[in-house]
């Protein structure tokens, strides 16, 4: 078969949380539409390692609909929506995920993407390229350039870059505007305070809530954080990124102090053990700790492990752990991105311009057959059409330069008058 999921009985169920999305996705929509008639990826085989969600299953559908002939696989072990990707299977997508997979069993669904001979890759923490630059190198000379939608993922392909690694061009489709500033900020803000609460159900109002980092994704976690009520605390290693925390009204502090103080804590770095054994051992009675970063390795939990003397699911996505000196710490969905494997990911109307952007980003690679090896931004025309068109579809109005203005701005002649 051309796919793998749990029960592709759940096909009808997911179909309907995959409409819902599609209701709510407009630009997309009409990136469709012209897809449909134009065909612009005709030809493509698209490998695709991406979190399996109903957004994920729009965009999936989009690129078919340009003539692509997508292999999708999910990019965590507990991300997928086992009733989307059957949704997916049932009409024809080579799929291969579900959810609470090993190690073993994540990897085989990225290689058998692989087996279908991507000449275009789309990822989601850079698993796929890595694995075709490691471990599956026959495959490496059929692919032209891919895409990569996560800042841990654009990171490791930089350094695979510098390094000299790096095999074919990617677009850092992360690092645009439209996703940067609006999915990492506004979709993991949201998402992360759904996980935790739908994870743990506890007040997030008078609890003190430590965010580890400032980086975009940070920057929305600590502001809704906020806005529940939470005193929130940032802890950061970098002075600027520090110095805007302090002005955007949040007290900085060391993690070692923050530790000592936090009820509630959320990794958010892209870094390994940032939450270490010494600010476990520190961390109050009752604590709970979240990741919301791309990997498991952000909270230590083997250092977790070897200072506790069991542990137990006290509900689908927290485990207690009971700490030798007496205490107990909560840690959410296994360490793992808790807006995903605790709840829904982002909004669909967030994803909206993120996929859009992928979808215009494999269009364009397409069209550009000659570029060289690297890591790409994405063109500023497919970042201005994605928001003008997701500001019109919210109703929103905006003005335009006139001529003397456009003229004024491109001078370097007129100044004071």
């Amino acid at each position: 078969m051309s796919y793998k999921v749990k029960d592709i009985g759940l096909a009808p169920r997911g179909e309907l949380l995959i409409e819902w999305a599609r209701d709510h996705m407009p630009v997309l929509a009409l990136i469709r539409s012209r897809f449909e008639l134009e065909k612009p990826l005709a030809g493509v085989k698209l490998g695709a390692c991406l979190h399996a969600t109903k957004e994920t299953a729009v965009l999936v559908r989009t690129l078919e609909a340009g003539g692509a002939e997508v292999a999708l696989c999910g990019s965590n072990p507990l991300s997928t929506h086992d009733d989307v990707v059957a949704a997916l299977a049932a009409t024809g997508t080579k799929v291969y995920a579900w959810r609470e997979q090993t190690t073993e069993e994540y990897y085989w669904c990225v290689n058998k993407v692989i087996d279908h001979g991507p000449t275009i890759t789309m990822d989601d923490g850079a698993d796929l390229v890595s694995t075709l630059h490691s471990k599956r190198t026959e495959k490496l000379n059929l692919v032209k350039a891919g895409s990569e939608e996560t800042t841990t993922g654009v990171i490791r392909l930089r350094a695979m870059h510098r390094d000299g690694a790096l095999k074919y061009p990617i677009v850092a489709v992360n690092d645009t505007p439209t996703k940067r500033m609006f999915d990492n900020r506004y979709g993991t803000g949201q998402s992360t305070i759904d996980g935790i609460l739908r994870a743990s159900s506890v007040m997030l109002a008078g609890k003190v809530f430590v965010v580890v980092g400032y980086g975009w994704c940070a920057r929305g976690v600590a502001t809704r954080a906020r806005g529940m009520g939470s005193h929130v605390i940032v802890t950061e290693v970098d002075p600027m990124k520090a110095l805007e925390a302090v002005m955007d009204g949040f007290q900085v502090m060391p993690l070692m102090e923050a530790a000592k103080v936090g009820d509630i804590f959320v990794t958010v770095t892209g870094d390994t053990k940032v939450i270490d054994e010494q600010h476990i051992r520190v961390m109050k009675d009752g604590a709970m700790l979240a990741n919301s970063g791309h990997f498991n390795v952000e909270i230590n939990i083997p250092a977790l492990e070897k200072l506790s003397k069991g542990k137990r699911r006290m509900r689908p996505d927290l485990d207690e752990y009971q700490m030798k000196n007496g205490r107990k710490l909560y840690l959410l969905a296994e360490g793992r991105l808790v807006n995903l494997a605790a709840a829904e990911g982002h909004p669909s109307e967030v994803m909206d311009m993120s996929f859009a952007d992928q979808a215009l980003v494999a269009e364009w690679i397409q069209k550009n057959k000659d570029l060289k090896t690297g890591v790409y931004d994405v063109p500023r025309d497919i970042d201005e059409m994605v928001s003008r068109i997701k500001l019109q579809s919210m109703g929103v109005m905006i003005d335009k330069l006139t001529d003397e203005q456009r003229k004024y701005l491109m001078s370097w002649s007129q100044g004071t008058v």
